[in-house]
């Protein structure tokens, strides 16, 4: 067919509808020559070469070509891997900036960029061409009635994140319409936020929708495929696999329908960005888009030997930060999520790799310096996951104003001290306060903190309470992937058990963590199913599972019942009462003048804690008082706050503790309201006064309220 050329424009990148045709722009530094392809129904293939090239764009409109056109590019260049480039346009290749990807690319050897029998692996020039097994871009229109929808901006101090997968939380359930079951509008079905606002939380944090890699050369073999998505293709397109509707380009309405709908419900959408690294893995991964691209631009390559890639994430690459025009892509790209998809944060994986410019972790790279003064990303919530697998990359509580973290100390801390270790009890006063000494220097707030015990990597609380090994057996690698120090313990019983006794105290621990989760200062985090008793059968790891084993059971909603309303109860309880979600720091002072102040801790004798008690490891029991009465930080409208004030023992120890009241509210009646050894609240009733103990079974946590 017949189709016109025009210059076009340098901006924006990738394929932009203008109502009369399309204007397509990609950017390489070191290519030579761009061509552009684009596809008809029969994938019959129609090359475009760009001649118009400014500012390292290549660029060119052609009127008359509108949504739904399929498309991708094919760009000239030196193959010299040992220099860092790998241009072969024999590789169709996915345009970094399309805003649709219509299927997924089907594994085989044709979308190397060196033949597989090549006696120098990857040094070898293929001459196969892939454009069969390549998904296509696809030009979409942008318009959309969103009403009057915007951002939500649930305050920090008041956000409880609810982690999930959008195939698995829909996947089985059976309230919904089997075709809309695992995609986005599975998510927005109305069983689906109805449970979600049941629960009581206030933000849903998706796993990776940026289109990704499904099936990764290492698990085709073993039958398995990539289910976290972990492995992004492109930084603007959603997965094409969460659409139900597969018209291509219909994914972006339906993800824009989704956010809608959560918005409406009061529901915030924070996604899991991965910036860090591609899919296309190391030196011997596939040419799809940014390696045939551009190799030397968009990867960070050893300096000395650019054949190999620098792998600050443990998955072959990393994105090269320090250039320009990388670090304009990722901007772009959060700015686009904002804008044109509505979403309310992100939160970054591996986000210590982004702070890498040379090679040591620097909070003041570009990175952190561009989104502090971007107008749109710096007014979103930012949320780190801060660490990466180069050295110094465990980076908790050294990221710049603006972020919150996952808090993995918190976790870390948590788990020892409810299974019993010798961790201090002084450090796990600061987990529960916000940790202030992480915080509080850097001038930040306790909402930089996201309180988490379990997330997707990892076991789910039912196994952390089951299961003292993992057992990945089914990722089929032996049992040799996963984390190994899990800090989990089974109460006596490895896995499944009919002993009642340890059935019984796995159930208590669960309540123990739920607890401590949502009465900590910070932001709480629930991972997925934990509600209702998910299990993944000891597997920490199933990043390659998408199946029943990752999915959630719908059908522990009824056998868990118990379970679920007391999470549910407890997440009301903690929105009820700003005591357990304050804006700023707990200063220990005294109230008017008084002994009270507005947290005070004490020991089993009813005595303040001293600063050796505080540094006894052996010691597993605490008490808390959290004043109400009088909370520093005003309201929204510069309201004086004012809530109930509340006792708090917890008891790791294995036998029961016997606690006085402190001096100085022995005068006051005080009634139980949280008990954890009781698979519900308590009914009001149970008053302590007086010099009357309090008697805290082994391994519980149980509260207080004045009265």
């Amino acid at each position: 067919m017949y189709l016109e050329l025009w210059p076009g424009r340098v901006y924006p990148l990738g394929a932009s509808w203008d109502g009369k045709g399309t204007n397509f722009a990609l950017f390489s530094e070191n290519a030579t020559g761009v061509e552009l392809c684009l596809f008809d129904k029969e994938d019959s293939e129609t090359r475009l070469t760009l001649t118009e090239i400014d500012n390292r764009v290549w660029h060119g409109y052609i009127p008359g070509v509108g949504p739904g056109q399929r498309y991708g590019f094919r760009v000239h260049g030196p193959f010299a891997p040992s220099e860092g480039h790998r241009f072969n346009p024999n590789k169709l290749l996915i345009d970094p900036y399309a805003k649709a990807i219509d299927g997924e690319v089907i594994n085989g050897q044709e979308n190397f960029g060196y033949p597989w029998d090549s006696p120098d692996q990857d040094l070898g020039f293929s001459e196969d061409d892939n454009a069969h097994l390549i998904p296509k871009s696809v030009v979409v229109d942008q318009s959309f009635d969103w009403g009057d929808d915007q951002l939500l901006r649930t305050p920090f101090h008041e956000t409880i994140i609810y982690e999930t997968h959008v195939k698995g939380f829909t996947k089985q359930q059976p309230d919904i319409p089997e075709e809309l079951r695992g995609t986005y509008a599975g998510l927005a079905h109305p069983a689906a936020i109805a449970y979600l606002q049941s629960i009581g939380v206030t933000a849903v944090e998706l796993m990776p929708v940026h289109h990704f890699l499904t099936y990764p050369g290492h698990l085709v073999d073993k039958g398995l495929k990539n289910y976290w998505g972990y492995d992004s293709l492109n930084y603007f397109a959603p997965q094409w696999e969460y659409s139900a509707d597969k018209t291509p380009g219909q994914q972006v309405v339906e993800f824009k329908q989704m956010v809608k709908a959560l918005h409406t419900a009061g529901i915030e959408v924070i996604l899991d960005v991965v910036y860090n690294h591609t899919g296309e893995g190391n030196h011997l991964g596939p040419t799809l888009s940014f390696r045939g691209i551009d190799n030397a631009a968009y990867y960070r390559l050893v300096d000395d030997d650019p054949r190999y890639y620098m792998d600050f994430t443990g998955c072959g690459n990393s994105l090269n930060v320090r250039h320009p025009q990388i670090l304009k892509m990722m901007m772009d790209s959060l700015r686009y999520w904002v804008l044109e998809m509505h979403v309310d944060g992100f939160r970054f994986d591996l986000a210590s790799a982004l702070a890498r410019e040379f090679y040591e972790v620097d909070s003041l790279a570009s990175f952190f310096d561009i989104v502090h003064q971007d107008p749109v990303i710096a007014d979103v919530k930012l949320i780190a996951e801060p660490w990466d697998v180069g050295e110094g990359g465990y980076q908790v509580g050294n990221f710049p104003l603006l972020w919150s973290e996952w808090n993995g100390k918190y976790r870390d801390t948590v788990r020892d001290f409810w299974r019993g270790e010798d961790r201090t009890l002084g450090e796990f006063a600061y987990r529960f306060t916000g940790s202030s000494d992480l915080y509080e220097t850097n001038g930040r707030s306790p909402y930089a903190s996201v309180n988490f015990i379990t997330a997707h990597d990892g076991f789910t609380l039912n196994d952390l309470v089951s299961y003292n090994e993992k057992h990945n057996e089914a990722n089929g690698e032996d049992n040799r992937d996963g984390e190994s120090h899990n800090r989990s313990w089974n109460c006596g019983a490895e896995g499944e058990t009919d002993d009642q006794e340890v059935l019984n105290l796995r159930e208590q621990q669960r309540r123990n963590f739920l607890v401590t989760l949502m009465l900590s200062q910070g932001i709480p985090m629930l991972l997925s199913g934990d509600e209702m008793g998910r299990t993944q059968k000891g597997n920490n790891n199933t990043y390659c599972q998408d199946n029943k084993l990752s999915w959630l059971d719908w059908e522990l909603v009824s056998g868990n019942a118990a379970l679920l309303d007391f999470t549910r109860q407890l997440i009301y309880f903690r929105r009820k009462h700003p005591v357990f979600h304050r804006r700023k720091w707990f200063q220990g002072r005294a109230i008017h003048g008084n002994t009270v102040s507005d947290i005070a801790w004490f020991n089993p004798d009813g005595g303040q804690m001293t600063d050796e008690q505080w540094q006894d490891g052996f010691a597993k029991s605490i008490a808390v008082l959290l004043n109400g009465e009088e909370i520093a930080t005003p309201g929204p409208q510069g309201q004086r706050i004012i809530d109930e004030t509340f006792l708090m023992f917890f008891n790791a120890h294995y036998e029961v503790i016997e606690f006085a009241l402190p001096q100085g509210v022995q005068d006051r009646e005080w009634e139980v309201v949280i008990d954890t050894k009781e698979p519900d609240f308590v009914e009001p009733g149970t008053i302590y006064t007086g010099d009357k103990t309090v008697p805290i079974t082994a391994r519980s946590v149980v509260l207080l309220r004045r009265i």
